[in-house]
């Protein structure tokens, strides 16, 4: 991490004083972000990272400005997503970080990009996750953002309590794979939510069937439902589904949000309709927020 200027190499600052000047940072930084999404799935292989990174083009699509935190301290991919090779860099008065740039309304802060060698392994344990997470954000220009969408690794960890610690107001959207074997941990992610307290916003069903290139007919791969009717069972707003679509894969090898792509594809549509019905419920769940804590 030596790209990293203003980061004490993952320590927590000294200090009650130089905390609690990180604690008025992070409330600065975070006043200025309408929405956070706080991105997580029970397991991993349910293509976590391509929904965020895929959602949040689709909002940059439709003229929102947005920003991608990757907390996934060991295993960060958003960047090779987006296909980002640059290194994070300080702001001109060398205080803040500038994070990485896909586009104008795009832009990533990611482990990834801090390091020089990008196949290095991070050997953290959770103290020092903590802490770069809190500098992740307290250190950061993010400017006005309208929604800073946060993708996590798999399971129930240091990350996921380090978010919703600091962003109490997080709306969390969990993401599954229609099969039993990924419901059951998506279970046990929203047990964790609920014992939290936190904001659950819904749940999306990634790999919601395959839609074939060549009969371009439906194939139910995975089978297909399996979390909209996991969301029916606790309650929870169901966000919509995602289909596997091999255009979805081919684009994120060559760092391209398939929402960018200029045909029309069965993935792409599903992720834009995906960002309308987020936008609409962030909205209603942050009045909601707003009004139980009036």
């Amino acid at each position: 991490m030596s790209s990293c200027s203003s980061c004490s190499g993952g320590q927590s600052p000294r200090g009650p004083a130089a905390a609690l000047l990180q604690d008025t940072l992070i409330s600065s930084t975070l006043s200025k972000i309408r929405y956070k999404l706080f991105i997580m799935s029970g397991k991993g292989g349910v293509g976590k990272s391509s929904v965020t990174v895929n959602t949040a083009a689709a909002l940059a699509s439709k003229g929102f400005c947005v920003g991608i935190l990757d907390v996934d301290i060991h295993g960060p991919s958003v960047p090779r997503l987006l296909n980002l090779t640059g290194q994070v860099e300080s702001d001109e008065r060398g205080v803040l970080l500038n994070p990485v740039r896909y586009n104008e309304r795009l832009a990533v802060m990611s482990m990834d990009s801090l390091l020089q060698d990008r196949d290095s392994a991070i050997l953290w344990r959770g103290p020092k996750k903590t802490a770069a997470i809190r500098q992740f954000i307290s250190d950061v220009n993010w400017g006005d953002l309208d929604f800073l969408l946060i993708d996590s690794p798999p399971g129930t960890g240091d990350e996921h309590m380090t978010i919703l610690k600091i962003i109490p107001d997080a709306l969390c959207i969990v993401v599954t794979t229609p099969q039993e074997i990924s419901l059951a941990d998506v279970r046990k992610a929203l047990n964790f939510l609920q014992y939290a307290k936190a904001n659950v916003l819904g749940v999306v069903e990634n790999m919601s069937g395959l839609h074939c290139p060549h009969c371009h007919q439906e194939i139910e791969i995975f089978k297909k439902g399996g979390g909209k009717a996991l969301a029916q069972q606790y309650g929870i707003p169901f966000l919509g589904g995602v289909p596997l679509d091999p255009v979805t894969v081919a684009a994120a090898d060559k760092g391209i949000p398939v929402v960018f792509l200029e045909d029309d594809f069965p993935a792409k549509q599903g992720f834009l309709e995906l960002a309308d019905t987020i936008v609409k419920k962030a909205a209603n769940s942050l009045e909601a927020i707003a009004s139980n804590h009036s």
